[in-house]
């Protein structure tokens, strides 16, 4: 699958039951661009064969960004956020417990944040240096 918007492929992964509701529409699988950073709801993404999760096994968060987390308790709910940013002021709750989630499990979502905005291969939708300083205002 592509980016809707850039046609990069796109990272495709299952939401993990906690997160649904801070996912778009609510989708059991979706896709986050490693390029503009973009969150869609794949609803129609092939399953794998416990129907879980997308076909293909684990999510390559790598793809992303040397500064994107891979492990999936980090990147996942790092991805969700960042997917939300678009939208602070309807967002803020769910971004605020994505992040707090990404800070449990070992990882600086800001500094995260910082170096995804200076990386070349990363051209984020939004702008990531304003909102990383919005987000910091937000959870400190």
């Amino acid at each position: 699958m592509t980016c809707p918007e850039c046609t990069t492929a796109v990272v495709s992964f299952s939401v993990p039951e906690a997160y649904r509701t801070d996912a778009p529409s609510g989708a059991a699988v979706v896709s986050f661009c490693p390029r503009c950073l973009r969150l869609e709801p794949t609803p129609d993404a092939p399953l794998d064969a416990d129907g879980n999760g997308p076909a293909g096994g684990e999510p390559d968060f790598s793809r992303v960004s040397d500064a994107f987390p891979t492990t999936p308790e980090r990147a996942i709910p790092l991805a969700l956020a960042v997917g939300l940013c678009s939208s602070l002021a309807t967002n803020r709750a769910a971004i605020e417990t994505l992040l707090e989630a990404v800070e449990r499990a070992g990882t600086d979502p800001l500094l995260v944040l910082d170096r995804l905005s200076a990386d070349p291969s990363v051209e984020p939708a939004i702008d990531l240096e304003r909102r990383s300083h919005q987000l910091e205002q937000l959870l400190y």
